[in-house]
């Protein structure tokens, strides 16, 4: 377990450098500084409090929770972040905490950790947002999280454990609430780190409700960020996340909504299709572990940027009905129907697919591109290709895939069944294997032969 845990400090250690090496934030132009905050509360794991106040507040300022990653501390994440600029533009207050325990990690795998009013450092960190309500006369409807990694985990215990004070959260490179809980006293939960811990929405939905049996308020908006190369969490976290929260919100795993804000990043929102819908996912192709935080996109998210007037978490029902099992990874393990009518067959060659593999001990996820690079639309599609042997399809999205090992066809889903000329769509799933990792050797697109990228 201690050599999983400097594995992750050591993975965030290496991502703080990075950052402050290559970016050189400018100074505030103004007197407001991080300071440190002593005697604010009950505090059962002895955490530090550190504060940033911008010089110009909102009458009533929201607060932001940033939590640190493993490894690191409230004065680190201050830095080699922009949450503070943002303040300074937007005029709310960010709280800053650091763990002091001999890993630096948050605790998210304990009993207590994981319950309403169980101790261990959500204890001290709802104490800290306590104490800046009232000092501050800080809008209580207007609470926020967020974290990386370690952080990011904490992001999820905390909405999960306080959906009365937290109305929104954003979680870097995190896993699910009670992803990590141990029995053993352990810091560490190999399983979930590896992304092999797979539940319904509803077993996940479950875990969040029983944190605070009989509420029946609100729930917290979640925003979701995670590489498809995390070495560390692995990616299969990401969906499970997804899965999680939108059962929380009593919403479908099928997405209201699908772009791509930039170059490699697959964003999708449940629920609604504004900025401030219930859930935003966002999966960055080929990111690992040291994934870059956008504050500028979560303060967005949040609503304290001042584009959409901030409102009312959406309710989710306290226990909501069952839902079908959603995907692992972004996108709806039960899509809606096909394009209807028949598909349009590419001209011979006038096709392209990019497939990318990320595997880990058991499991592989498949990001799979394709490219219409004829003149002719393609309205309604079919992709055939052969698994390698000891590979089985168990969750995908933005397709459906039939049958589920060896020779599999995926067919587009209702949203994505047109392919205009020199445009391309992005399908993609996840599998089990039994040591061979490689990728099918060729693809038919509605029967022709496409080149592979």
């Amino acid at each position: 377990m201690r050599t999983k845990l400097k594995l992750l400090c050591a993975a965030f250690a290496a991502a703080a450098i990075a950052v402050l090496a290559a970016v050189t934030f400018a100074p505030p132009a103004s007197a407001a500084s991080l300071v440190e905050v002593t005697g604010f509360g009950t505090n059962p794991t002895n955490l530090r409090m550190h504060l940033y106040v911008p010089d110009r507040v909102q009458a009533r300022p929201p607060i932001l929770l940033a939590i640190h990653y493993c490894s690191g501390s409230g004065p680190a994440f201050y830095s080699g972040t922009q949450y503070a600029q943002q303040a300074d533009r937007y005029g709310f207050i960010v709280i800053y905490p650091s763990v002091t325990r001999s890993s630096l990690c948050w605790d998210v795998s304990s009993a207590s950790a994981l319950r309403r009013g169980g101790g261990s450092d959500p204890v001290g960190l709802m104490s800290m947002v306590t104490y800046v309500q009232q000092r501050y006369n800080a809008d209580p409807a207007r609470i926020y999280a967020t974290g990386t990694s370690s952080g990011a985990m904490m992001t999820n215990v905390m909405l999960g454990v306080y959906p009365d004070v937290f109305k929104a959260g954003a979680s870097f490179a995190g896993v699910p609430f009670a992803c990590f809980a141990t029995t053993n006293g352990s810091e560490w939960n190999s399983e979930c780190a590896n992304g092999t811990i797979i539940r319904t929405p509803q077993a996940w939905g479950d875990l969040v409700r029983n944190a605070y049996p009989g509420y029946t308020g609100a729930r917290p908006r979640m925003q979701i960020w995670h590489g498809t190369n995390d070495e560390i969490l692995r990616y299969p976290n990401f969906g499970e996340q997804v899965k999680q929260w939108t059962n929380v919100h009593g919403l479908s795993q099928t997405p209201s909504f699908t772009d791509t804000p930039q170059s490699g990043y697959t964003r999708t929102r449940y629920g609604g299709t504004g900025g401030q819908a219930p859930v935003e996912a966002i999966s960055m192709q080929g990111v690992s572990h040291n994934l870059p935080v956008d504050a500028a996109q979560v303060i967005r998210f949040f609503g304290l940027d001042g584009t959409v007037t901030p409102g009312p978490t959406t309710p989710g029902p306290t226990t909501p009905g069952p839902t079908t099992p959603g995907p692992t990874t972004p996108g709806p393990t039960t899509p809606g129907p096909t394009t209807p009518g028949p598909t349009t067959p590419p001209p011979t060659g006038a096709c392209r697919v990019g497939y990318t593999v990320n595997a880990w001990n058991t499991g592989l996820t498949a990001s799979v591109t394709i490219a219409n690079t004829s003149t002719t639309a393609v309205n309604g599609w079919t992709l055939g290709f052969t698994l390698p042997s000891g590979q089985t399809i168990t969750n995908g999205w933005n397709a459906t895939y039939s049958p589920n090992s060896g020779a599999v066809t995926a067919r587009n889903v209702s949203y994505n069944g047109s392919i205009a000329p020199n445009a391309s769509v992005s399908i993609g799933f996840q599998a089990t294997h039994s040591g061979n990792t490689a990728k099918p050797t060729s693809f038919t697109l509605n029967g022709t032969a496409c080149t592979v990228a």
